[in-house]
């Protein structure tokens, strides 16, 4: 009997939540989770009864910004009264995070029935010899969110594209509508290496007849996506053309408002709770998705797209954790920017809303708070952010994938005078707590696993807070 095998017929009794995540977290251990077919995806689906054809679907892929607009559709689509179902990745603190129905994580013991449902249907067609091996932990926790919101009776399902979208375990599924967002330099290794042929990737989840919003800005790429849409028939959405913000504001630290202007449609005043201004792109992404929907007979109306937009929620990005005013101590964001584009975008909100001071003058300083893995692009990403601190503290995520903070010393020191090296996140945020004036600001950036430790040590509450008194 094989390994696979072996670990599927294991999944035979039901089991627990905690034995659920530490069996998918087997499946994710490096050299397992990657598997460059959807053959085990569909098979699952089809011996779990086709949950996918259940219900409506949204489609979202891209290098940056697909988990911001995912959490915006579904925010908007709530805003309507349809039940959803919410599809991200990674999660920040507990994996349940991933599979959400109606705003809310699944819970234990939901979360560990779909894991059961599907590792049934594996251990079944792995003894059957219908699949070569087994699912990956992506495939598996994909198959289980798919099962759990036809479990949940979800209207529809808005899906975000794990890695590239060609081959990706959400690739199975036929939606309604469908996204790109931007796309640049991200996971190289498994995409390519030219901006063409990783948009040829994400351009693979277009399918015949449905409409595609492309909203991609290098020009080679939304030339690719164009090309990709005429060739298998879906009809195209450009974004470019087609939508655009004016008269723009912002208020509470990058929070943006701004007027949309859209052919056939009455202009919408739209207030983004989410930070930076690079989630206006976004903003209008969803709008785009949301009024497709609506020309397809949805009930989406401009009132339901206005308070899902303000009150939609995508924790780590750009968020603000500790409050604004003096008295309480210097403002805390954690930011999930893990690629040279979400540096530069980083770098960007820094610039235009919490420069600090000029050399010998008093004022805000910017604390940055830095750990990474180790298949990123440090250079580039550290060019963007490394200078602009007044102080760098690097500091190790708590995953194998982690680079380690002497790897990215020689790197620190040589573009920022005043560094220092904490490889626990939790003592790493405690420290810069310790030494910033309540009037200064802490970032916490590199990677959405070092946001979820540090959201972690937030929620315990202990050498943090004590650092913060």
């Amino acid at each position: 009997m094989t390994a696979s095998h072996q670990t599927a017929t294991a999944t035979a009794t039901q089991l627990t939540y905690t034995q659920a995540v530490e069996r998918l977290l087997w499946l994710g251990h490096e050299g397992r989770s990657l598997k460059w077919d959807l053959n085990n995806i569909r098979a699952v689906l089809e011996r779990l009864g086709h949950p996918e054809r259940q219900f409506a679907a949204v489609h979202i892929a891209g290098t940056n910004g697909k988990g911001s607009v995912a959490a915006l559709v579904d925010s908007i689509l709530r805003q309507a009264n349809y039940r959803t179902g919410l599809y991200t990745s990674p999660h920040l603190v507990r994996i349940n995070e991933r599979i959400a129905v109606e705003g809310v994580a699944a819970g234990d013991t939901e979360f560990a029935a779909a894991f059961n449902a599907v590792a049934h249907a594996i251990e079944a067609l792995l003894a059957e010899g219908r699949l070569p091996h087994q699912p990956s932990y992506f495939e598996t926790l994909t198959a289980m969110a798919l099962w759990h919101f036809a479990q949940a009776q979800v209207q529809v399902a808005v899906l975000e594209v794990g890695l590239g979208g060609r081959l990706d375990a959400t690739n199975a599924v036929t939606p309604a509508v469908c996204a790109i967002t931007s796309i640049d330099f991200d996971h190289e290794r498994y995409l390519g290496h030219a901006i063409e042929q990783i948009a040829a990737e994400k351009a693979g989840i277009l399918k015949p007849g449905v409409p595609v919003v492309n909203a991609a800005e290098h020009p080679a790429a939304r030339a690719v996506i164009a090309r990709r849409a005429a060739e298998v028939g879906a009809p195209l959405i450009d974004l470019a053309s087609d939508h655009r913000a004016e008269q723009i504001t912002s208020r509470d630290f990058g929070c943006y408002q701004f007027t949309l202007k859209a052919p056939d449609h009455a202009d919408l005043r739209l207030s983004l709770s989410l930070r930076g201004r690079f989630q206006i792109p976004n903003a209008l992404i969803a709008v785009a998705i949301a009024r497709e929907l609506a020309r397809q007979g949805w009930n989406i109306p401009s009132q339901a797209i206005q308070a899902g937009i303000a009150q939609a929620r995508w924790p780590g990005r750009l968020q603000l954790v500790r409050p604004t005013g003096p008295a309480e101590g210097p403002l805390v964001f954690l930011d999930g920017a893990h690629n040279p584009a979400g540096a530069r975008r980083l770098a960007e909100f820094w610039d235009e809303h919490l420069a600090p001071p000029p050399a010998g003058r008093s004022g805000r300083r910017l604390h940055l708070i830095y750990g990474t893995l180790r298949d990123k692009a440090v250079d580039e990403i550290a060019e963007w952010l490394f200078p602009r601190a007044t102080s760098l503290i690097l500091t190790q995520p708590a995953t194998p994938r982690a680079a380690g903070v002497d790897t990215l010393a020689p790197l620190a020191h040589a573009l920022n005078s005043q560094v220092a090296v904490e490889p626990d996140p939790a003592q790493a945020l405690a420290r810069a707590l310790a030494h910033a004036a309540p009037e200064d600001a802490i970032f916490v950036a590199g990677s959405l696993f070092l946001v979820g430790d540090c959201l972690k040590a937030l929620a315990a509450d202990t050498t943090v807070s004590a650092a913060r008194k």
